[in-house]
């Protein structure tokens, strides 16, 4: 049986909160006696080094080089409900949100399922892990990990031989495949009732580790689980303490299973849209928040680059794989390794996405409810708001 956590704010935490909102509340209303058509480097704003505290700074589209219009477009067609079942749209340019919208009843407050979404949060989790040396690294076995459920049924050469960059990459090797759901190995995980780990470590291999690409929710968990008995720890405590707090990141929920409330670090972490736009503010500044460095920049960089080829167009466009990253090319064609101008992207079922475009200081945090038809969230991206950008 899965259930939810929370790690709810003290008191005291929440008065400190509330401070803080009133001091950017007032700081806020003498922002609106300034000239808001003037772009935000003129009213002398610091755009490569700035950190939201409890909420974000705020600016109009064009204060940041974007067409105020194309921006008031899509979120006029969002609000119409004419490009499918949106939740909520976030965007930052230059360290100013610029949009901020809610739809169907959900609300800036709204807590969020990220599905896969959580898996590139995993990366950052793996990262944090290995430069704190509770990981050896990328090419530690994954077995040696799992000493205490020796013995492990189904082990052989390939097993043995299946790394952390494996699992990290989706060439796991594994007899695994959940391109449809129903019956899938991760249906049985997620109904199962015991333990979580040993029903994928036991799980039979069917080719060399390493050498194609297969989507792998439950390498992914394994992994995350790997992480937290390395540790010492829950990995939901881990991913808060060395990655989601540091951040800002207060309200976050995870789906827990079996053993001892294991997180679902493939696809159940929750959030709200505001917080997943922190997660791809983190990348976009390269691991690094408010001086301190909290993912290696040398992470961000190897785990945001094109490492394998999917099977399948995701979205519908051609695409790379990192290390729990889906990367797009600004200009359409497939990226490689010479690829620069690059989308770092984040995708999870039912439209959960987060884009994060270096080139144009860019973040975009997507959540919503699609349960039929076609997700619109990178036609958005690529046809309405990277040609919005000046």
């Amino acid at each position: 049986m899965m259930k939810f956590d929370s790690d709810p704010i003290s008191s005291q935490r929440r008065t400190a909160v509330i401070r803080v909102l009133v001091v950017l509340s007032t700081l806020l209303g003498l922002a609106c006696n300034s000239d808001t058509s003037a772009p935000v480097e003129q009213l002398g704003a610091d755009t490569e080094s700035y950190w939201p505290a409890a909420s974000w700074r705020t600016a109009s589209p064009a204060q940041v080089g974007v067409n105020a219009s194309a921006i008031a477009g899509l979120t006029e067609r969002l609000r119409a409900g004419s490009l499918s079942a949106e939740h909520s749209l976030v965007i930052v340019r230059k360290g100013y949100v610029i949009a901020d919208e809610y739809f169907a009843g959900w609300t800036a407050d709204s807590i969020h399922t990220e599905q896969s979404v959580t898996k590139s949060v995993t990366s950052l989790v793996t990262g944090i892990a290995i430069a704190r040396g509770d990981l050896q690294g990328v090419n530690q076995p994954l077995v040696d990990l799992f000493a205490r459920y020796a013995p492990i049924a189904n082990l052989d050469d390939r097993k043995q031989a299946l790394t952390v960059r494996d699992v990290l990459t989706m060439r796991t090797g594994m007899d695994w495949n959940e391109d449809s759901y129903s019956g899938s190995p991760l249906e049985q995980l997620n109904q199962l009732q015991t333990d979580w780990l040993r029903f994928v470590i036991d799980w039979p291999m069917r080719e060399q580790p390493g050498t194609r690409w297969q989507y792998n929710s439950g390498g992914v968990i394994a992994l995350g689980g790997a992480i937290g008995l390395a540790a010492g720890m829950n990995t939901a405590d881990y991913a808060r303490t060395y990655l989601l707090r540091p951040i800002g990141i207060t309200g976050d929920k995870w789906v827990r299973g079996f053993p001892d409330l294991l997180p679902h670090t493939g696809g159940g972490l929750y959030m709200s849209t505001r917080d997943l736009a922190r997660v791809g503010y983190l990348v976009l500044r390269r691991g690094k928040w408010n001086g301190t460095q909290i993912v290696p920049d040398a992470w961000i960089a190897e785990s945001t680059r094109p490492l394998v080829t999917p099977t399948y167009r995701l979205g519908g466009r051609t695409s790379s794989y990192g290390y729990l990253w889906w990367l797009y090319t600004l200009d359409g064609g497939p990226p490689d390794a010479s690829t620069t101008d690059i989308v770092i992207a984040a995708s999870g079922a039912q439209g959960q996405w987060l884009f994060v475009v270096p080139k144009y200081d860019l973040v975009v945090a997507i959540n919503a409810g699609i349960t039929n038809g076609p997700d619109p969230a990178l036609d958005m991206l690529f046809e309405t708001i990277l040609p919005a950008l000046r």
